[in-house]
Order: C-alpha cells, then structure tokens, then sequence
C-alpha cells in the first residue's frame, strides 16, 4: 500500500482537460451504444423493445449510476464549449473540427428528446416509452423522426471520431480496427433499421380505437398544457445554449483582440526560418499558422511526445509546464527544462528552439507516417545474433571473399527470422538484430524468436557444409534473446532513416548475445521470454547472471545446442493445448 499515494500522484498527473473530456465520452458513448442496442430490438418487436428498455433504464437510472452519467453528460458539454474557445487552429485534419462542430450540435438536437422524456416524467409522471415515441415519430409528427434519425447519426459518428482518437496509437489499434469498423457500421444500421420496424408496427396499430385507448393515455402522453410548458422550457434551454456558443465566439474575438494589443513574439526554428505571431499561441499552433511542417501524431492534444522541441539559450523566462505536460516529459524520461512540448508552450517572449523530431511531409496533422513510425511504445522481442571469428576469417581472406561468407551468413540468419515471423532490423558488421511482435502477441513473439534461434542453427548447419570446402573451421554464433517494452520509430538524420527499437529490453539482448562467449554456448534467453513463451519452468536449467548497467542479476536459461529450442517450443505449445 505504500506506493498508493505514488500511484495516486502519477494519475493526478496524467490528467488533464482532454482526459477528463475523454472519460466523459467514453461514459455517454457507452449510454449510446446500450440505447442503440434497444433501438435494435425492433427488428423483432416493439414488446422485445419495451423489454430492452426495462433492463436499459434500470440500469441507467440506477441513482449512482445516474448521477456518473449526467455528471459526465454536463461536464463533456461544458468542455465541448471550452474547446471551441480555446482552439486557436481549426487547421489540423478536417476530421477534427467535424468532430467538435458535431458534438456542439448534439445538445441542441436532443434538448427537445431529453426535456419531453426525463423532465415529463419528473414533472408529470409522463410514462412515455417506445409505443408513445413511435407513434409521435410516425404518425403524429414524422418531421421529427428526421431530426431523431440526424441526432442518432451525428451522435454516432462524433462517439466512433472520439473512440478512434483515443485508440489509434494502441498498440492493438490494427488488430481490432477491422472489428470496430464492422461494429461502427452494424450497430447504427440495426438500430435505425429496428426504429423503422417498430414504427410501422405502431404505425399500423395505431388505427385501432382500442390501441390508443391503452397507449396514448394522459399518464403517457400528457395533456396539451404540459406539452406547451415543456415546449417553452425546451425553447429556453436552447437559447440559452445558443447563448452559451455566442458567448464562447465572443470571448475568442476577445481574446484575439487582446492578443493583438499585446504584442507579437519572434519564434526562430534553428534552421533560419523565423515566424512572429501574437502572444499566447502556443508554437504547434504557430507552425500550423505559418505552414511550417512539425510532428505532431496526436495532432497537440499531449497524449505523445512528437512535437518536443528543445530550447536554444534562455529557458527560465518560460511558462512552468502544465500538469500535463511535466507529466508526457517524466514518461519520456527526460528532466532536461529546455525540452518542452511545442504543442503546450505558449510563449510570452522570443524563443528560439529547434525540433527532435524530422517532421515528415504533412506531418503536422499526423497523416505522413503511421504511429508506429513516428514512435510508439509497445511489448517487443529482441533476438541478437553474431557471428563468431570473423576477425580471424578476414585477416586469412581476400576482402571479396570475407564479404560474401558473412553476407552467406546474414542472408541464413534473416531467413530463419523471416521463417519465424520476425523482422530483421540492423545489421552491425557480422551481427543483426531481428524484431519479434510487430504484428504478434507477447507470447506469440517469444515462441517465434525461440524456434528462430533453432532455425538460424539448422540454417547455419547448411551454411557450414556448402562452404566446408573452403572454411578450415565451422561457422559459430552466439545469440540473446530479451523482451520487454521499447520505443520503435524511425530514428537517423535526413536520408538517413531507419526503423528500429530502442530500450533496455534490447540493450539486455545484446549483453545476453555478449556473455555466449564467456558461457561457451550458442544462445541465451532471459527467464522473461521463458514464462512468456509458456515453458515450463524445468525446460532448461537456470542461472543467475550480472548485465552491465543494472543493479540487481538477472534470471536465464543457458542454450548450448540452439537447435533443441524447436522442440521444447513445441512441446510448451501441446501442453498448453
């Protein structure tokens, strides 16, 4: 329990307007989709509706439950708002201020819906539920289902914006991008489908005397005095949205205004590129302003890293970073003040900084590159291999010859990774590092760099034997094997880019490969990669061993004969069966 206030101080940390913003989304995006669901029963029957919606409002209505959902309802609203007045660029993809300016509609057009409903029954004890919708919708007013069915669609398309926001830069984001899609499309044609089928249910009913004697009673529909008082509190709450929007767009001409009083500051970017714009912008919104390319994958909403800039000369007279902010920077481990995020820093002096990151073409508005390009932090497997005595073989060897043995050589080792599922990554001289788990699961890639390991030996074996006629000695190898989480993305200078992995897991991997040499063997996997994989825990014996730059030993299995790794893969993978 120790680490509770820790833990409690780190969320704090982490959470800002867009979290809150986002939390509150996902709550009423989670009341769409349970009201959509019951929308759907209609395909079967109004009562299989009226069923649904017992089980909806019981939950909904249930008073803790309540008191989350309208609490969210109003916070999410209210913040709608405040984002419209302090978005200074509407000049990121056009899918984000389509999705601002359809959640800004959305209260609006459900005024009408939520007032006649929830307010009819805590004013009037109106009992309205889907025969009485229907019948408004399909007989005594079918202008209003076109406003239902917009309502439904923008309500719809602005939650699945929201929801793809917040999952694009998951690491399971391509896995379960089909599946959401077929579910994005499903849900809403079922629900509108359903909606179509009870209403001509109703509709067709609703010419028999005795359906309207027990479904449009005064309890259920009220009386023309109620419905006008709950008209003109429906029109008075809209104005005074309205209002609230107006007020909003004022307090941004304000704003501007004042900013424009105020001065403007000289923002340099280090390569002599040179932009004034008034105080107050941040310099993400300055480079969006004046058409300069800057990384920005999260499009400046502070969930990654991309847009860092670091500060030339002078940093005291900055702004302190916001919450936030200082929190984005401690996860990326670094403690240096002059690196700030562009997208957060509003200077209110000239600032002169240059950019860690190589913007890519459009990569402003984060179209340039996938994530996992621009960096991305997830659970990957680092299989290092070296190849043993090459020194000895050039120092014997014309240099043609001893290129073409160790390009025989990387050529067996990459088809064996290939084989398995893995991505060769770096080659360094006689050695490669090979990637497990870019399209894989942890324990997937884990078994995919073990049978690799056996691989890369029987691969090996056929290299020895074409080329015995010309190597006094066999080909040996060492190879280490770690997995854990790493940054990937694509890291180097100008035409010097290449996508690789950094982190401790892969430093591991390369002490790991280090000590086959001392150990006299050809491969060591971490305990890690053990468990992962699903071994067994007497697969192979284990020892404690020091890696450089860590403080306490680390657990491993010792591999004398690679080629043995298939096997004891294999056989984990039956009994897991």
């Amino acid at each position: 329990m120790a680490s509770a206030p820790a833990q409690m101080s780190e969320l704090v940390r982490a959470t800002g307007v867009r979290q809150v913003r986002l939390v509150c989304g996902v709550i009423l995006f989670c009341y769409v989709i349970s009201h959509f669901l019951n929308h759907a029963l209609g395909n079967i029957s109004v009562e299989a509706m009226e069923a649904g919606v017992y089980y909806h409002t019981l939950f909904w209505q249930f008073l803790p439950v309540a008191i989350v959902f309208y609490t969210a309802a109003l916070t999410h609203m209210g913040l709608g708002i405040y984002a419209l007045y302090q978005r200074r660029q509407f000049r990121w993809r056009t899918i984000e201020p389509l999705q601002l300016v359809l959640g800004l509609s959305i209260p609006a057009l459900v005024m009408g819906h939520v007032i006649g409903v929830r307010l009819g029954y805590t004013l009037y004890d109106h009992q309205k539920l889907y025969p009485q919708e229907l019948y408004l919708f399909f007989v005594a007013a079918p202008g209003r289902l076109w406003q239902m069915t917009i309502l439904l669609l923008i309500a719809w398309v602005h939650g699945c914006i929201g929801i793809f926001f917040w999952l694009r830069l998951k690491p399971f984001f391509t896995r379960a991008a089909p599946y959401l899609l077929a579910a994005a499309v499903l849900v809403p044609t079922l629900s509108l489908l359903g909606i179509y089928q009870g209403g001509r249910s109703v509709a067709l009913e609703a010419d028999d005397g005795e359906w309207r004697t027990h479904n449009l009673t005064r309890r259920q529909v009220g009386t023309v005095a109620e419905g006008n008082t709950l008209d003109r509190i429906t029109g008075g709450l809209t104005i005074g949205y309205f209002g609230l929007l107006g007020l909003a767009l004022a307090a941004r001409g304000v704003r501007a205004w004042r900013e424009r009083r105020g001065g403007m500051v000289a923002l340099s970017y280090g390569n002599g590129k040179t932009v004034r714009v008034p105080k107050g912008l941040s310099v993400l919104e300055a480079s969006l302003r004046h058409n300069v390319p800057h990384a920005s994958v999260c499009g400046g909403r502070a969930r990654c890293s991309t847009c860092r800039i670091r500060i030339i000369g002078d940093h005291d007279a900055l702004p302190t970073p916001s919450q936030r902010e200082a929190f984005v920077l401690t996860r990326v481990g670094t403690n240096d003040p002059s690196i700030r995020l562009a997208c957060q820093l509003r200077p209110m002096s000239d600032l002169s900084f240059f950019q860690l990151f190589t913007p890519h073409t459009h990569s402003t508005d984060g179209q340039a590159s996938t994530p996992a390009r621009i960096g991305q932090e997830r659970y990957l497997v680092s299989l290092f291999v070296d190849m043993r005595g090459s020194t000895q073989l050039a120092e014997k060897r014309l240099p043609f010859d001893t290129v073409f043995i160790v390009n025989r050589f990387l050529g067996a080792v990459s088809q064996a990774v290939i084989e398995n599922g893995g991505q060769p990554n770096q080659f360094v001289g006689d050695g490669m590092l090979a990637l497990f788990g870019l399209t894989a699961d942890p324990q997937t890639a884990c078994r995919q760099a073990l049978k690799a390991a056996s691989g890369i030996a029987t691969h090996i074996d056929e290299l020895n034997q074409l080329l015995s006629h010309d190597l006094r000695e066999p080909i040996r190898f060492g190879i280490g094997i770690h997995g854990g989480e790493v940054i990937i993305g694509d890291i180097g200078y100008r035409d010097h880019v290449v996508f690789t992995a950094l982190g401790d897991a892969v430093n591991v991997a390369a002490r790991l490969q280090d000590m086959t040499k001392t150990l006299a063997c050809e491969a060591i996997f971490s305990d890690e990669i053990r468990s992962t994989a699903g071994l067994a825990d007497d697969t192979l014996p284990q020892r404690e061993v020091a890696i450089r730059g860590r403080d306490e030993p680390m657990a491993v299995r010792v591999v004398a004969d690679a080629r043995e790794l298939s096997a004891l893969v294999t056989r984990g993978e039956r009994v897991a069966a």
